[in-house]
């Protein structure tokens, strides 16, 4: 645990880091000038054959998740810090009142434990819902998960398995988090087969993805992009539906130029993508992973054969990020239809900067001078 953001890490939606308290939710005054890069957030429709809709931003649509996994299944149980109050960012709000304390519940502020405890929830039979605070905080429990969650159904050849756990955390940048609450360690994960990590880009999806998370066999990872909590806002189905764990999307149909990214950066490369077509001309395709593992390589080739250049961007650092394992795959695949060098933009080998934020992110401009770099080749 860090020195000096974790020293004091209460239930509060204000937490002291090194003397100053830093609001993770709340507003800040006016004269306050928010050091981070701006987000335009494009709204979706749900098909049509989800059936009646309602607005939502993307805490209320996890929320709304659970609420159904609840209802429909008398075996689930949420639980993690602060869960029964509602929890910091408000996901788990008003289910504890509804399901009871038996099902929604407080765990002490140790997420090893919270891993191990939801380990043994799903073996025995339960549909486990694990709440990590913060995707920063979720490396005490990196053992539990890797060694014990990810292998347990293979060590047993079959026998037993713990599937039916599910772990939320929210990650990546906000625009205040600094180094202990903007970091997104998805790539960690993504080494580790046996589990499945899963990211999505907006209220709909988080909704049909967690619950795909919550019934799938296999334990997943499910990471809640924390600046889209309240800045996204769609209209989103209120019964239960599913979307596929295993299906990349495109968001985007182009041809001069393939972009995959996946949460946050979905929304930045979707404005790359207006951007280009107006000032260049160039006419880009917007690929979203949704899931990092197992990662949908085939629509991620078809679309770089046919454009013959590839852009991923995410918030993680460069190295040893997941687009290194998305560009060594393509160069492989598509070798000779590549018309240029796979372009990653990524956050810098350094740890998440407070001020600094803006330079560190890769926002519109980096990604499209990428864009300009692969067209210009």
């Amino acid at each position: 645990m860090a020195v000096c953001g974790a020293l004091v890490r209460s239930g509060r939606l204000s937490r002291p880091i090194c003397g100053r308290t830093l609001s993770l939710i709340g507003s800040r005054p006016a004269s306050v000038k928010r050091m981070a890069s701006a987000l335009s957030y494009v709204p979706e429709t749900a098909p049509s054959d989800f059936g009646e809709t309602t607005k939502m931003n993307l805490f209320q649509s996890i929320n709304s998740a659970m609420d159904v996994a609840l209802a429909t299944d008398p075996t689930a149980v949420i639980f993690g810090e602060d869960v029964a109050f509602g929890g910091v960012f408000r996901c788990t709000v008003g289910l504890a009142d509804k399901y009871g304390k038996d099902r929604v519940f407080n765990t002490p502020l140790c997420e090893q434990g919270i891993a191990g405890f939801g380990i043994g929830m799903a073996v025995m039979g339960a549909t486990a819902i694990a709440e990590i605070q913060f995707a920063d905080y979720i490396y005490p429990a990196f053992d539990q998960i890797v060694n014990e969650a990810a292998k347990y159904r293979y060590r047993s050849g079959n026998l037993f398995d713990c599937g039916r756990l599910t772990m939320r955390a929210p990650c990546g940048a906000v625009g205040h988090g600094a180094l202990y609450h903007s970091q997104s360690p998805e790539a960690f994960f993504a080494h580790v087969p046996g589990i499945k990590v899963v990211i999505p880009r907006g209220p709909i999806q988080a909704k049909g993805l967690l619950l795909a998370c919550i019934k799938d066999d296999n334990p997943c990872i499910f990471l809640e992009p924390k600046i889209l909590y309240r800045a996204a806002v769609e209209h989103v189905p209120v019964g239960d539906f599913t979307l596929p764990l295993t299906s990349a999307e495109v968001v985007v149909e182009g041809k001069d130029v393939t972009m995959v990214a996946w949460g946050t950066q979905v929304q930045v490369l979707r404005e790359v993508c207006n951007m280009a077509q107006e000032k260049l001309g160039v006419s880009c395709e917007l690929i979203d992973l949704r899931t990092i593992m197992p990662w949908d390589s085939e629509t991620v080739i078809k679309s770089v054969n046919k454009t013959g250049r590839l852009l991923v961007a995410h918030e993680a650092p460069l190295t040893g990020g997941f687009a290194a394992e998305i560009a060594s795959t393509v160069q492989g695949e598509c070798f000779l239809h590549l018309e240029a060098p796979v372009e990653r933009v990524c956050g810098y080998d350094t740890p998440f900067p407070h001020i600094f934020e803006p330079f560190y992110m890769p926002d519109k401009w980096r990604c499209f001078e990428a864009v300009k770099k692969l067209i210009n080749y």
